[in-house]
C-alpha cells in the first residue's frame, strides 16, 4: 500500500483549519483521516476513526458513523481527557453508562457524539491514534489460526488482541496489550481491524501503511486457486429482467443497486457459495448494512425465468424465517429486549451475474454493495490462503443489535414516495422536469428519460437521478430506459408518460403526413412506454403506476389544433384501457389533462398563435381561466404526484387548467 502523506499537503491542511482557529494537532489528524478514508480497503461508509490528544488536556475524537473521507475538524467532537483517562481503574463499565459518560465529557454539547470506541483513544497513552477495518488484515485474521498468521505477519511490530466487542472491555484489552509491548506500531483487533498510533500525524499514518503492506505481503504467500465453479445455464437472464423479479420477492420498498466484476462473478458462481458465502461478514462492524447473511439464489436460467422467480420468493421466505430464528435465539441472551427492524435481505447474490445492496434509499443499497463487494475481496483472499472464519454469531448479533452502532442508522421519516423508483419521459424541460423534480422532491429515486440527453442529465442531475437519452417513438430506445431503470435501482414503480409535441393544420386540409407523426409521438409512443412499464411491473408483482399527459384537447378540441388533439383524445381512452386491463395487476392507469402550460411545447411563438386563434392578448390567453391565473408546469407537476399518491384511484382525469367549464369531463 502506497504512502500517500506530502508534507507540502499536510502544511496547507495547517493553513486551511487555521482559519476556522483549529488546533494545528487536529489540523493534521483531519489530513491523516482523510488520507485512509479516501482509500476504500482501508475503510468504508462511517468505518474507522482517528484522535488526537493536545496539550490542553483534550481528545479530539471522530463523531460516530462520520467519513473519514471528507471529514473536518467539526467532525472531531472534543472531550476532556481526564474524565475519561480515570475509568481504566473501574472493573467494567456498561454500555449505557459509557455513553453516557462519552456525551457529559464532551466540551461542546451540541457535537457530534463521540466513536464507539472513544475510549480506546483515550486509554491508549499515544498522541495520535488511528484505526482501520484494512481488508489485509481482515484476511490474515479471519482464520482459525488468525492469531498466528498475525504474528508472522507483524513480526513482534504489533500486538494482538483477540476480539472483543467494542467499548469499555475492549479499551482496556488493547490498552493492556499495548503496555505489554511498549515498542510496538500498532494492535490488531482480531477480525475487526488495526490501531496504530504516533506523536506525529506523520507517524500514525506511516505505520498503518507499513503494516497493512505487510499484511498484504503475507496474503500473496502460497496462494491457491479458490472457488471451483458450479455449473451454471447455457444462457443467463439478463440484469434488465433479473432485477425486478429479484426486487419483487424482497417486497415493496425496496431498491437495489447491482454490482459486476470479474473477482464478483468468480466469488458468486463458486460451487461452495453457500459455505464461504454465508459464513458471516468481514467485521462485524458491517452487519448493521448487510445483515449477517445473504440472500443466495439459483442461477437465473434465461430459458426459465418463471421458475427463477417461484425459486427467489421461496428464498426470500426461507432467508426471513431463517432471521426471525436468529433473532429470537440470540435475544434470548438479552432477556427479549432487543427490537428487530425487519427480516429483508440487504445483500442478494446471483450466480453467474453478481450481487444486489439492498436499501430503502439508493444510498442506503449503495452502502450495502459496498460492503458486500469488500466481504467478496476479503473472503476471496482468506481463502486463498486458508479457509475464511469470521466472528461467531453470538458477536455479530451483539453489534447488529448494540444501541450504538444502530443509532448510525439514524431514524428520520420516510418522504411518502422513498423507496419508489419513477421514470418520467419528456423530463428535460417544462413539464417532464417540473414532474420529475416533484417526485424527487417526495423521496422517489428517478430516471429522467429525454430526446435531449443532455437536458436529461442536467435535470437529474439536481437530484442525483439518472438522465439518459431516449426517442419515445423508437421501440429499442424505450427498452434500453426501462432496462437503465431495472439496472440501476432494480424496477421502476411509477411511469409518466409526458413526452409529446405539438402539431397544428386545419383538418380538412392538413397534410396527412403531419397526422400520422403526430399519431407516432402523442398516441404510439404512450402505447410503447406502457407496454414497457407493464413488462416490469409484472415482473415485479408489486402493482404500479401509469400516468399519462393528455391534455385538455383530448375533450375539448381547438380550431386548427386537430393533428394534435386526436392522438390525445386517443392516448385518454388509451389511460382507460389499461386501467380496465391492468386493474387486476395492481396497476393503477390516470391521466392529467393540462392547458396553457408555458414548455417546450407550448412556446412563446406558440403562445402567439394560439392567442391569435381566440382573438386575444398573450396574456389574458394564459389566464384565460375561471381562477384568472396563469397555470404551471409545477401545478401539474403536483396533479401527477397525487395521483401517484392515491393507490386506489385509477382511470381517473385531472384536469389543471385554472378551470376551463369546456374542457371538465363529465
Amino acid at each position: 500500500m502506497k504512502n500517500l502523506y506530502s508534507e507540502k499537503a499536510a502544511r496547507a491542511a495547517i493553513n486551511r483549519h487555521r482559519k476556522t482557529k483549529s488546533p494545528q494537532d487536529l489540523a493534521l489528524c483531519v489530513y491523516a483521516s482523510q488520507l485512509l478514508g479516501g482509500v476504500g480497503e482501508l475503510v468504508l461508509h462511517g468505518g474507522g476513526n482517528s484522535s488526537v490528544k493536545t496539550r490542553e488536556g483534550f481528545l479530539y475524537v471522530k463523531g460516530s458513523g462520520s467519513n473519514m473521507a471528507e471529514i473536518e475538524p467539526a467532525g472531531f467532537p472534543a472531550l476532556d481527557l481526564e474524565d475519561l483517562a480515570d475509568l481504566q481503574a473501574l472493573p467494567e463499565l456498561s454500555d449505557e453508562a459509557m455513553m453516557k459518560v462519552l456525551r457529559a465529557a464532551k466540551l461542546d454539547p451540541d457535537a457530534p457524539n463521540p466513536s464507539v470506541e472513544t475510549l480506546l483513544h483515550a486509554f491508549l497513552p499515544d498522541k495520535f491514534v488511528l484505526h482501520t477495518h484494512a481488508n489485509a488484515v481482515l484476511a490474515l485474521s479471519n482464520q482459525a489460526d488468525g492469531a498466528k498468521r498475525c504474528e508472522r505477519a507483524f513480526g513482534g511490530q504489533a500486538a494482538i488482541v483477540p476480539y472483543a466487542m467494542s467499548g469499555f472491555q475492549l479499551a482496556k484489552k488493547a490498552a493492556a496489550a499495548r503496555r505489554r509491548h511498549p515498542d510496538s506500531d500498532g494492535v490488531v483487533l482480531m477480525k475487526h481491524g488495526l490501531f496504530t498510533f504516533g506523536e506525529t500525524a506523520k507517524e500514525a499514518y506511516g505505520r498503518m501503511i507499513k503494516l497493512v503492506s505487510q499484511a498484504e505481503a503475507a496474503l500473496k504467500k502460497k496462494r491457491k486457486k479458490v472457488f471451483k465453479p458450479q455449473k451454471l445455464p447455457a444462457k443467463l437472464s439478463p440484469i434488465g429482467e433479473v432485477a425486478p423479479i429479484v426486487r419483487g420477492a424482497l417486497g415493496p420498498g425496496w431498491l437495489l443497486d447491482f454490482r459486476t466484476s470479474a473477482k464478483i462473478k468468480n466469488f458468486v458462481s463458486g460451487k461452495e457459495l453457500g459455505r464461504y458465502g454465508a459464513a458471516g461478514p468481514v467485521t462485524p462492524d458491517h452487519v448493521i448494512w448487510t445483515k449477517p447473511k445473504p440472500l443466495i439464489l439459483p442461477p437465473p436460467d434465461a430459458g426459465n425465468m418463471a421458475s427463477f422467480s417461484t425459486k427467489s420468493d421461496q428464498a426470500v421466505d426461507r432467508f426471513e424465517t431463517r432471521y426471525l430464528n436468529y433473532y429470537v435465539k440470540n435475544n434470548q441472551r438479552h432477556d427479549g429486549e432487543k427490537i428487530v427492524r425487519d427480516a429483508t435481505p440487504r445483500v442478494v447474490l446471483v450466480p453467474g451475474l453478481g450481487l444486489f445492496g439492498v436499501g430503502r434509499s439508493m444510498l442506503e443499497a449503495g452502502i450495502a454493495a459496498d460492503l458486500a463487494a469488500t466481504n467478496i475481496v476479503v473472503i476471496t483472499d482468506a481463502e486463498a490462503i486458508g479457509r475464511y472464519r469470521p466472528a461467531s454469531e453470538k458477536d455479530i448479533f451483539n453489534i447488529e443489535f448494540w444501541s450504538p452502532e444502530a443509532a448510525k442508522l439514524g431514524s428520520s421519516t420516510p418522504l411518502p414516495l422513498q423507496g419508489q423508483v419513477a421514470l418520467v419521459t419528456g423530463g428535460g424541460s417544462g413539464i417532464g422536469a417540473a414532474t420529475a423534480q416533484a417526485f424527487a422532491d417526495q423521496g422517489a429515486a428517478i430516471i429522467v428519460a429525454d430526446l435531449n440527453a443532455k437536458a436529461a442529465e442536467a435535470v437529474a442531475n439536481e437530484f442525483n437521478g439518472i438522465g439518459i437519452a431516449c426517442d419515445v417513438t423508437n421501440a429499442k430506445d424505450v427498452k434500453r430506459a426501462f432496462d437503465a431503470a431495472c439496472k440501476t435501482f432494480g424496477g421502476v414503480d411509477i411511469v409518466v408518460s409526458n413526452a409529446g409535441a405539438a402539431w397544428q393544420g386545419e383538418i380538412g386540409t392538413v397534410d396527412e403526413a403531419v397526422i400520422r407523426k403526430s399519431f407516432e409521438l402523442n398516441f404510439f409512443a404512450h402505447q410503447m412506454i406502457a407496454q414497457n412499464a407493464v413488462r416490469v411491473m409484472r415482473a415485479q408483482g408489486l402493482g404500479g403506476r401509469l400516468l399519462f399527459n393528455t391534455s385538455k384537447q383530448a375533450v375539448n378540441p381547438g380550431a386548427d389544433f386537430g393533428p394534435y388533439g386526436l392522438p390525445k383524445a386517443a392516448t385518454l381512452f388509451l389511460m382507460r384501457q389499461y386501467a380496465v386491463d391492468h386493474g387486476k395487476d395492481g396497476i393503477t392507469a390516470n391521466a392529467v389533462n393540462a392547458d396553457r402550460i408555458r414548455s417546450g411545447l407550448l412556446t412563446d411563438d406558440m403562445i402567439t398563435s394560439r392567442a391569435h386563434a381566440r382573438s386575444l392578448s398573450q396574456d389574458d390567453y394564459m389566464s384565460g381561466n375561471l381562477l384568472g391565473e396563469e397555470v404551471t408546469a409545477e401545478d401539474v407537476a403536483k396533479a401527477f404526484v397525487d395521483l401517484a399518491l392515491s393507490p386506489k384511484t385509477t382511470a381517473a382525469v385531472i384536469t389543471v387548467d385554472g378551470g376551463n367549464i369546456a374542457a371538465a369531463l363529465r
